[in-house]
C-alpha cells in the first residue's frame, strides 16, 4: 500500500494552513500548541467551501462542532465532551 503523500502546510501569524493534494485550495486552518490542534478549526472542501469546524482543547475534540453542506448550510451539529483521560 502506497503511504499517504504529507499535506503542504504553513504557518502564517500562528494560524497552521494545509492545503489539499492540488496544493492550491486550503484543506484546514488553525492553531497548534505543544504539536497538537488547539482553538478553533476550519477543514475546506477542494472547491473552497467550508465542509466542518470545531474547537480542540489540548488536542482533543472539544465544544460544539458543526458540518456544512455544499451550499455552506449547516448540516449537523455534534457537541464533543472531553471526558478525564482525554477521551469523548
Amino acid at each position: 500500500m502506497p503511504k499517504p503523500i504529507p499535506k503542504k502546510s504553513k504557518i502564517v501569524r500562528g494560524v497552521t494552513i494545509k492545503y489539499h493534494a492540488n496544493g492550491k485550495t486550503v484543506w484546514s486552518r488553525g492553531k497548534v500548541k505543544d504539536g497538537k490542534p488547539n482553538g478553533y478549526w476550519e477543514w475546506y472542501r477542494p472547491d473552497g467551501t467550508l465542509k466542518r469546524s470545531g474547537t480542540f482543547k489540548s488536542g482533543e475534540p472539544a465544544g460544539k462542532w458543526t458540518t456544512y453542506d455544499s451550499k455552506g448550510r449547516i448540516y449537523k451539529v455534534t457537541e464533543k465532551k472531553v471526558l478525564r483521560g482525554g477521551s469523548h
